[in-house]
């Protein structure tokens, strides 16, 4: 299995990189892409997508995404796209971002985030990169970008998608794919998420974990966070809700993410 996000750099997870692997390992986790969230976090993120680049025990390969979150967009500035260059251009960075648009607690202001997020866009494309991509609160602008960025030839997928199937039949038809995490097996927060996965073809949808956040319901009481080890539980609480054998479920969403992120084999 594939976890396409997890912030091993907060500070939830800080310092327990060889437990979180171990039990990655142990339930069944090959990949999982560190997520870059900020040009600090970033760099965290490769420099921990280098150290477990090699297949040695616990036999996980780590990768990382880099790009400036919508929460981080103010300080995003006429150097940034620059001093990420290099970060994106490296073999170990597959995807630009976590980027995109919240419009929710406006950490930044929405002008800064429309322009962090085109910029990062415009890389994406120039360097053949799928987008890591975050929308809260913001469909109607984030969707009219996705629409430019599409006809510009990009790509990726919308990371922790939350909302319902209208939502997620706009996206699909730009060609982005949908990752899904623990919000989907929450009843009550998740009904919108539950209800869109009718519309979301099995081979257009990810795993994530997004660690720490998101533990999903299902997994019960184990740790206060969340980590890549309980990726099983999403997969068991999406293939329960698209009526398939969840390892069946599993193995085309590994399949999904390895196409999307150009992974090996």
């Amino acid at each position: 299995m594939i976890d396409i996000g997890v912030n091993f750099h907060s500070s939830q997870l800080k310092g327990l990189d060889g437990e979180l692997l171990s039990r990655a390992a142990a339930a069944g986790v090959t990949h999982i892409l560190a997520t870059g969230t900020s040009l600090r976090a970033s760099e965290l993120a490769l420099a921990f997508a280098r150290t477990h680049a090699p297949a040695r025990p616990p036999g996980i390969r780590v990768w990382a995404t880099a790009g400036t979150h919508p929460h981080d967009a103010s300080h995003w500035t006429d150097r940034s796209a620059a001093q990420f260059a290099p970060l994106w251009a490296d073999e170990h960075v597959v995807a630009v971002g976590e980027c995109g648009l919240d419009y929710n607690r406006m950490f930044s202001p929405m002008h800064a985030q429309r322009v962090a997020f085109e910029e990062q866009i415009a890389a994406a494309v120039r360097l053949d990169k799928p987008l890591f991509l975050h929308c809260r609160d913001a469909f109607a602008d984030f969707r009219a970008m996705l629409a430019d960025a599409a006809a510009a030839g990009a790509h990726g997928v919308v990371h922790c998608f939350t909302d319902g199937a209208a939502e997620a039949e706009a996206f699909l038809a730009l060609g982005f794919d949908i990752g899904i995490t623990g919000w989907v097996t929450d009843a009550t927060r998740g009904t919108a998420l539950r209800d869109a996965l009718r519309v979301i073809p099995v081979d257009r949808l990810h795993l994530e974990t997004d660690a720490p956040y998101l533990r999903p319901k299902n997994a019960g009481k184990t740790r206060p966070y969340n980590e890549p080890a309980l990726l099983p539980f999403v997969a068991k609480a999406v293939a329960e809700l698209k009526g398939l054998d969840a390892a069946i479920l599993s193995a085309q969403a590994t399949a999904n993410s390895r196409r999307l992120f150009k992974l090996p084999d």
